[in-house]
């Protein structure tokens, strides 16, 4: 008979980490007596990180006395206490591989259902002093598993634990947790995990996302399901020599440029959306600039189109614009990432200011190429008429599409400018805008431009009841960062580590614009990144989420530890991985 050995609880606090300020709840003590579970937690426990633990399907952690031996074992250690892994309940029985999503069970008072195994945490490595505990727990199949409270009451250590249910598909922990971490992922059991109606819904989507690839022929390398936002691999690695064939001024302050092969081989044609990065040598003597730029023109393996505003009077912006010259030869990548046009019948938003508009004319391009069927939006805000990019090119394009409509929204509209004619609403872009339209709710939004239209608008777009998977947003510099528990900080814009240079491989960060040289003093590219306050995401910090998956556009790294399963194909896992020659990440 299984049985409940110690009720641990505890409630999140700030702890110092590696520089950091971390907020957990992952240190838990054993209680006395009968503790009261509740819908969300126990009696006197709470969830630091609501995000990656807590809810209804999170609200009690199990964890199993036969994986304490097991550990204690494996890592050469006997100072083990309840609660050590951050468990709420500690049980003798219910073992990873013999408990299946979807059972349940009476602990005292209560009754309990199986919803997933746990996600992989680089706090529990805190807790351990172990940092490749995440890694180990998903590697060694023993991660653990999460309750929902079906019944409230009161538990104490010594309950008997009683199975009441089965689940119906009788996938153990063991079982689904390999099915989304590890390398494999057949068809037929995706398909099994999705018809367990206890499976929390944050492992349903990941499993939808797998079997999506899976039924649509997709490249098979990588996992869609952790790291959805990494896009189709590219065609080439590194930087290809493509020649300037047009030079065209777009706006006061945009200059597009048009770029062909030297070779005569064709070029991979894009997805509407996508970006390439420029690797500009400005001066022989001065370190190259490296910029990210969409692609504004009509897809085609037969040249490019860029388009770049000039920001200064300095920087890449001014030198394409006073220097760069037609027969010029530039260095550029294979085009990359997810902010796509995805297909279907929905109503499609395109919303864009600035520069912004270069992502989403693309899409508009290719629609207007299929002849879409779909109710299109262009909604666009600039500065003035002086500041407005492809005006002409755009109205054309809509004038292609039945059910189109465009609208232009002007802040500052010049002397000039001619409401109704070279634009139809003065005043910025704005959630009032698409109100005041009738701009469906049910549609596809995509959204590009400077970084505080595009917060505010997605943040109002979100308010306002647009579903989260029907909001694109795309950013020309660094995404926003993603480090979850700690505790935020002043930032300082990306800037050179402190402390002696390296000697090293040439890490170059593309969006940050930051060259260092590689030093050992760094266990990982992402130590690095952070060293440098350069923007980054990860979770597990050890090889297993894929949180940190970043575009490789050029180089190669070796990884320490090696990932549970590798990234997709022109991607590297920073939170794991050394430079093994000098590599540019999309960061």
């Amino acid at each position: 008979m299984a049985r409940l050995l110690s009720v641990n609880v505890g409630l999140p606090r700030d702890i110092a980490w590696q520089g950091k300020t971390v907020h957990t709840a992952v240190w838990k003590e054993p209680v006395q007596g009968r503790r009261m579970v509740r819908r969300l937690n126990i009696d006197g426990d709470g969830q630091g990180d609501l995000a990656g633990h807590g809810g209804e399907h999170r609200a009690v952690f199990v964890y199993q006395i036969d994986s304490y031996r097991y550990w204690q074992n494996q890592l050469g250690r006997s100072d083990f206490a309840y609660g050590q892994f951050g468990e709420n309940f500690t049980v003798d029985g219910l073992s990873d591989d013999e408990v299946c999503i979807g059972d349940r069970y009476r602990i005292g008072g209560g009754v309990f259902e199986v919803t997933q195994p746990r996600v992989t945490c680089y706090r529990v490595g805190i807790r351990m002093n172990e940092p490749q505990m995440a890694a180990l727990l998903v590697a060694h199949g023993r991660p653990g598993f999460y309750f929902r409270v079906i019944e409230e009451g009161e538990v104490a250590a010594g309950d008997e634990i009683v199975q009441v249910a089965a689940g119906p598909e009788h996938m153990t922990i063991a079982e689904v947790n390999a099915l989304l971490y590890m390398p494999g992922h057949p068809k037929p059991d995706l398909e099994k995990a999705l018809r367990i109606p206890a499976l929390s819904a944050g492992w349903r989507e990941s499993f939808r996302a797998l079997l999506e690839r899976v039924q649509s022929g997709g490249a098979m390398t990588g996992n869609p399901a952790l790291a959805p936002g990494v896009g189709p691999p590219p065609a080439w690695a590194g930087f290809r020599p493509l020649q300037v064939s047009d030079k065209k001024r777009e706006s006061s302050n945009v200059t597009s440029l048009t770029l062909e092969p030297t070779d005569g081989q064709p070029l991979q044609a894009a997805l509407p959306g996508q970006f390439i990065v420029l690797r500009l040598k400005t001066t022989p003597e001065a370190p190259a600039l490296l910029r990210t730029y969409s692609l504004s023109g009509v897809s085609s393996e037969h040249r490019y189109r860029i388009s770049v505003k000039r920001e200064t009077d300095r920087g890449a912006g001014a030198y394409i614009e006073t220097q760069v010259k037609l027969g010029d030869v530039l260095e550029v990548s294979a085009p990359r990432g997810n902010f796509t046009l995805g297909p279907g019948d929905a109503p499609v938003v395109l919303l864009s200011a600035g520069i912004g508009i270069t992502p989403v004319l693309t899409m508009l391009q290719a629609l207007a190429a299929g002849a879409s069927s779909r109710e299109v939006w262009w909604i666009y805000g600039a500065r003035n008429g002086s500041e407005h990019p492809f005006a002409a090119e755009a109205s054309a394009l809509l004038k292609r599409l039945p059910r189109s409509r465009g609208r232009i929204c002007y802040s500052a509209p010049g002397p000039a400018d001619r409401r109704t004619v070279d634009f139809d609403i003065p005043g910025r872009l704005d959630l009032r805008v698409l109100q005041e339209l009738r701009v469906p709710r049910d549609a596809e939004f995509y959204l590009c431009g400077p970084t505080g239209f595009m917060s505010d608008l997605a943040v109002a777009l979100a308010a306002w009841g647009v579903a989260r998977d029907r909001l694109h947003t795309e950013n020309f510099g660094s995404a926003p960062p993603k480090t979850p528990g700690v505790v935020a900080a002043p930032r300082r814009p990306p800037h050179l580590p402190d402390g002696p240079a390296g000697s090293g491989p040439l890490i170059s960060f593309a969006r940050s614009n930051l060259n260092i040289r590689w030093s050992s003093s760094f266990q990982s590219v992402l130590e690095l990144a952070e060293a440098c306050d350069v923007p980054v995401r990860w979770s597990c910090r050890t090889g297993v989420c894929h949180s940190c998956e970043s575009g490789l556009v050029l180089g190669a790294v070796s990884y320490r530890p090696a990932p549970v399963e590798p990234p997709a194909d022109g991607n590297v896992l920073i939170c794991c991985s050394q430079p093994i020659v000098d590599i540019v990440i999309d960061l």
